[in-house]
C-alpha cells in the first residue's frame, strides 16, 4: 500500500517549511532546485550525499538522477522513513526550458513521461517509506486550484493529483501557516473519509504522518 502524499500551494505558503517537523535521521530531501531548505538548522541537519558520504540530502532536477535516488534509499536505506521530493514541478518547467527550442510535440511526450515515472515510483515503495512530493498550485479562471505544469499533456492524460490518495494544500491566514485536507470548493485537497478530524490542520508533516499511521491501523469495531 502506497504512502504517497501530493502537497500543492502557492510560493511562500509553507510547503518546504513543513518538512522542519520530521526527524532528519528517519529523513532523505530531493531538493529539486537546491534552493536553501527555509527552517533553522537545515544546514546542520541535512547533509549532502556524496558517493564518500551516505547523507540524507541531494540536489537535482534530473528525473534520472531522481529515480535513481528513489530506489537507493527505498532499498538500500532501510533506516529512511520519508522521502521528500521538494518544488517537483520544477523537473516539469526546467526540463521543459531546456528543450525549448526543440519543434514538435515529441518533447511533451518525454517531458510527460519523465515526470509520470517519478511519481508512479513514489507510489511504489516500501510501506513503511512515507513519500511526499510537494508542488505549486496553479489556479483556473474559475479561482479553483490544481497541481502546476507544462502544456495539457500531465492534466489530460495523467491527471497528477489521481495517482495520490492524500493531497493537501497550503495556505496561510492570519499569519499562520496550514494544510487544507479535503477540497472546499477551490483548493485542490482530498483525503480518506475521517482521516483528518478538520478541513485545516498545522503544516506539520510529523503530524501528517502519525495522522495516517492511526488511521489506517486503527482497529474496526464491529
Amino acid at each position: 500500500m502506497s504512502n504517497a502524499v501530493l502537497i500543492i500551494g502557492e510560493s511562500g505558503t509553507g510547503k518546504s517549511t513543513s518538512i522542519r517537523t520530521l526527524p532528519a535521521e528517519e529523513t532523505f530531501i530531493i531538493n529539486v532546485i537546491g534552493k536553501s531548505l527555509p527552517f533553522k538548522g537545515a544546514n546542520t541537519r541535512y547533509v549532502k550525499a556524496t558517493k564518500d558520504t551516505p547523507g540524507n540530502y541531494f540536489a537535482s532536477d534530473d528525473h534520472m538522477k531522481i529515480i535513481q535516488i528513489i530506489k537507493y534509499v527505498n532499498e538500500k536505506m532501510p533506516h529512511i522513513k520519508y522521502l521528500v521530493i521538494d518544488d517537483f514541478g520544477y523537473t516539469i518547467s526546467n526540463d521543459f526550458m531546456r528543450k525549448a527550442l526543440i519543434n514538435g510535440y515529441q518533447k511533451f511526450t518525454e517531458i510527460g513521461r519523465d515526470a509520470w515515472e517519478i511519481l508512479k515510483l513514489s507510489n511504489e515503495t516500501r510501506e513503511n517509506l512515507t513519500c511526499f512530493i510537494t508542488m505549486h498550485a496553479d489556479t483556473d479562471s474559475m479561482g479553483r486550484s490544481k497541481p502546476k505544469t507544462i502544456g495539457k499533456l500531465l492534466d489530460e492524460k495523467v491527471c497528477i493529483e489521481g495517482m495520490f490518495t492524500i493531497v493537501l494544500h497550503s495556505v496561510v491566514s492570519d499569519g499562520s501557516y496550514y494544510f487544507i485536507t479535503n477540497h472546499d470548493g477551490q483548493h485542490m485537497a482530498k483525503s480518506p473519509m475521517g482521516m483528518f478530524n478538520d478541513i485545516k490542520i498545522a503544516n506539520d508533516l510529523k503530524n501528517v504522518v502519525d495522522t495516517m499511521h492511526d488511521y489506517y491501523n486503527d482497529e474496526i469495531l464491529t
